[in-house]
């Protein structure tokens, strides 16, 4: 091996190294140490302390497990993901077919719908809970139902009913739908015309046979990609909900997602027990890796999903 092919080898590692260095350092000292200090902390007395010394083996982990509030805030996010979830892919993949089968102005169209995207969560819920939801008169909602003769509506204090599930849908459906749109508008341009010029010439009528026919399989790995992502984000809502929801009194247990709730276990006004919220966030992970492999597992996201 020439001494100018070694060096040559040796640039492209440096460089490799350069631009990747800094972004492994980084995800080191901000992901991968954070949480294996989480789980070090899990088995440890550690209150109002991150240097615990008091060891105390799987106590944490059955004290959250026999928390009622943790297990209710698990039955809360079953509830955001059962409506989320769907609700996003449905709308996603209508919004990216309508989006695709456009003639004129189609990068005008995908760049609105992406915007929301790129708009901050907690801004985003500010402006859901102020301007929108506000649960005075003077909130659009209100304002338009007060148009048909509806009195004021308290959005994000009404109970029974629900209402404020219809806050924090729209909000997260109004940020995250233009992300998933883009996924699935970057599969339906991978996929091959000739599909439907055959489907047309054996004579498959435009519609509904053929999305259930070609558009749909082509799209499978896509899918399965964006029910997962979904999944998992559903499993992480914090910021809309801790927004929305809360106010100067504090945060109502009925609406409270299992990340809000290891927030007031962690760093609550009540004293700051991380061991236990360690481990109640130790325990969200490993159920958000389950669902996420059974679910993987349904979709048979493996590569005969990928090919």
């Amino acid at each position: 091996m020439s001494r100018s092919t070694l060096s040559r080898k040796t640039r492209d590692t440096l460089a490799f190294w350069g631009f990747v260095g800094p972004f492994l350092i980084g995800l080191a000292v901000f992901a991968y140490l954070p949480i294996g200090w989480s789980v070090y902390l899990s088995f440890f007395d550690a209150r109002n302390t991150v240097t615990p010394s008091v060891f105390v083996g799987l106590d944490n982990y059955a004290h959250m497990l026999g928390d009622g509030p943790f297990l209710a805030s698990l039955g809360t996010f079953s509830v955001f993901a059962v409506v989320i979830v769907p609700l996003t892919f449905v709308l996603s993949l209508a919004l990216a077919l309508a989006v695709h089968q456009l003639k004129f102005a189609r990068g005008f169209f995908r760049s609105v719908f992406f915007l929301p995207f790129a708009c901050s969560y907690v801004v985003a819920s500010l402006v859901w809970k102020t301007s929108l939801f506000s649960g005075v008169r003077y909130g659009l909602a209100n304002t338009v139902l007060g148009l048909f003769g509806v009195d004021p509506v308290a959005w994000t204090g009404t109970v029974d009913p629900p209402l404020y599930w219809i806050v924090l849908v729209t909000a997260r459906l109004w940020l995250q739908l233009g992300f998933y749109l883009i996924l699935f508008l970057a599969a339906l341009q991978r996929i091959p015309g000739q599909l439907y010029e055959a489907a047309w010439l054996d004579g498959a009528k435009p519609g509904w046979q053929v999305l259930r026919n070609i558009t749909l399989p082509q799209l499978r790995a896509t899918s399965v990609a964006v029910l997962l992502l979904n999944l998992i984000n559903a499993y992480q809502a914090f910021d809309e909900f801790y927004n929305i929801m809360g106010d100067s009194r504090g945060y109502p247990p009925f609406a409270r997602p299992p990340l809000v709730y290891l927030y007031y276990t962690s760093l609550g006004s009540g004293g700051q027990d991380l061991g236990r919220g360690s481990a109640g966030a130790v325990l969200l992970a490993l159920l958000i890796a389950l669902v996420t492999l059974l679910q993987g597992r349904l979709f048979r996201f493996d590569r005969g999903a990928l090919s």
